[in-house]
């Protein structure tokens, strides 16, 4: 039986004057559980972690597991395109009480299939803790090939995917070469249902952030075969998954969760507010979809 499925939130990190808001984000990470969120996952692409500390990275992670104490799985993003940093990250992870590790595949390197594999097989092999693999060509420019991963799944440590492809071939592939219970989470909200059909377990989600209670609602009704309405929740979440996206995220998320009362629209550069048109967007979809008025 694997140990993760369900809608989990990438969560942002809320910033004031420069650093991280703590009181906004403790009072964030209780929302979403009071929100029916599956799981939490700090320190993300969303949370901006690449322009995070070390320090910060770690108080982050602290955070989101005190706050939680327990009642969710808290899979911290410990990834780096440095394999020693990323396990100085995942070890932290496992130290803060973590019940597993995201680490997102080395970008700028560009390392081969087998540079991929020793990578992973070196983080498994230093620290004790259910290990997901983050695949997002988009932004790390290689592709994790579905043998290297089926290689890599024989490790016990290392649990599953997060799959940013929006290749909904991989599932299927994924199942038939891994096993099911290798975890397999989309890592693209738009492709929940389909992921879903074709074997995955689940949804590490950018829209979670500001539809929590909408994204368990329509997790729940595939859960139970509710097809039907799974269909219909997941077309009323369309919207949302498509206007978060249009400029880089965090950028679209983080706007809405500030006009919603969540965090100050804060990023850090280089990522910048949304353009005046993409505001307006956002704040209608909003609108629309019934969370802001």
């Amino acid at each position: 039986m694997t140990i993760f499925k369900g809608y989990y939130t990438a969560l942002i990190t809320p910033f004031s004057n420069g650093a991280i808001d703590e009181k906004s984000y403790s009072n964030f990470v209780e929302w979403q559980i009071s929100e029916g969120a599956s799981g939490l996952v700090p320190c993300g692409t969303t949370g901006e972690s690449p322009t995070l500390s070390h320090s910060e990275h770690m108080r982050v992670t602290e955070l989101c597991v005190e706050v939680s104490n327990g009642r969710v799985p808290v899979i911290a993003g410990s990834g780096s395109n440095s394999t020693a940093e990323a396990v100085e990250l995942t070890l932290h992870a496992k130290a803060a009480g973590a019940d597993g590790a995201l680490l997102v595949m080395p970008y700028y390197n560009k390392p081969t299939q087998e540079g991929m594999y020793r990578h992973y097989m070196t983080i498994a092999d230093a620290v004790d803790i259910p290990q997901i693999i983050y695949n997002i060509p988009g932004r790390c420019v290689v592709n994790m090939s579905v043998e290297t991963m089926a290689r890599l799944a024989n490790h016990p440590n290392i649990a599953g995917v997060k799959d940013a492809t929006a290749d909904l071939t991989i599932p299927s592939l994924l199942r038939s070469a891994c096993g099911d219970n290798f975890v397999q989470f989309s890592g693209e909200d738009g492709t929940a249902i389909g992921f879903l059909a074709q074997g995955g377990h689940g949804v590490i989600s950018v829209t979670a952030n500001v539809a929590p209670r909408q994204c368990s609602d329509f997790f729940s009704a595939w859960s139970l075969g509710d097809m039907s309405k799974a269909l219909e929740l997941h077309q009323n979440l369309m919207p949302l998954h498509n206007t978060l996206f249009l400029e880089s995220n965090p950028i679209p998320v983080k706007y809405a969760l500030s006009l919603m009362g969540h965090c100050g629209p804060e990023l850090r550069l280089p990522l910048c507010e949304p353009n005046e048109a993409n505001a307006k967007i956002i704040k209608d979809t909003l609108h629309a979809c019934g969370l802001f008025h």
